[in-house]
């Protein structure tokens, strides 16, 4: 995935918490790369919702009755360690009747739209559609949005919904870098005096970071100024840029 991209965020969020994720078509199914691993099955476009109901359905509250020791977090209610993920566009296509299906039958599925304006994979068309109203209209009474670049706000609102026994839908907004109304930040930059080398920025998988003499390096050809990375480094090690 691109520097700055904003399904980083929230792909480290789930690879963190080992969470399973079932995900679908689109530029973000490089989420299952390394070093995020943050998708487990990718099958066709609009199944991971329709995906995940079905997997909900047969694992259940107590993972011993069907799917046991298939999530990667382990342990019981596997219906509470399970998301799917989407892109808006691919929602719109073949994803919505899926979510349908979910209200319909009240299964206890939490589903993420990646809202990143655009389909990225195909030329960045975009029609803007209010994903809210939608999945509202069709009966998702819970509905969050989140910015994947707040890592915290990611976290807190993922675990919560997967902690309600209900449908529910998180919209992961954020706009692609690559549109051309997208205006990049300064790029931050490594305070080399404060770097352990503790390679933990590097879980973000951002091809701006790397490792050199033991520390980590920012490019500045590619850093977008996302600031995800600072959120990571525990000592402050990296530093915002400056205009």
């Amino acid at each position: 995935m691109c520097a700055g991209c904003p399904h980083r965020g929230l792909f480290y969020t789930l690879s963190k918490h080992k969470i399973t994720c079932l995900g679908d078509i689109g530029c973000y199914t490089l989420g299952s790369a390394a070093p995020l691993f943050a998708l487990d099955s990718t099958l066709c476009m609009g199944a991971s919702v329709s995906g995940l109901h079905g997997f909900n359905k047969a694992g259940g509250k107590d993972s011993e009755k069907g799917l046991h020791g298939f999530n990667k977090a382990g342990g019981k209610d596997s219906e509470n360690k399970t998301v799917c993920v989407i892109g808006d566009s691919t929602f719109m296509h073949s994803g919505v009747t899926g979510l349908i299906n979910i209200a319909y039958n009240a299964s206890n599925s939490t589903v993420i739209i990646l809202d990143n304006s655009i389909t990225g994979m195909t030329g960045h068309q975009a029609l803007a559609v209010d994903l809210e109203a939608l999945c509202r209209s069709i009966g998702i009474e819970r509905v969050r949005v989140v910015d994947p670049y707040n890592l915290k706000e990611c976290e807190d609102v993922i675990l919560e919904e997967l902690a309600v026994d209900a449908p529910s839908v998180i919209i992961s907004r954020r706009p692609c870098m690559l549109l051309k109304y997208v205006k990049a930040k300064p790029p931050v930059k490594v305070n080399e005096d404060k770097c352990v080398g503790c390679r933990r920025c590097m879980k973000l998988g951002c091809p701006a970071i790397s490792m050199k003499n033991k520390k980590a390096h920012i490019d500045f050809t590619q850093c977008v100024g996302c600031d995800v990375c600072t959120q990571l480094c525990n000592l402050n090690a990296i530093e915002k840029g400056e205009r």
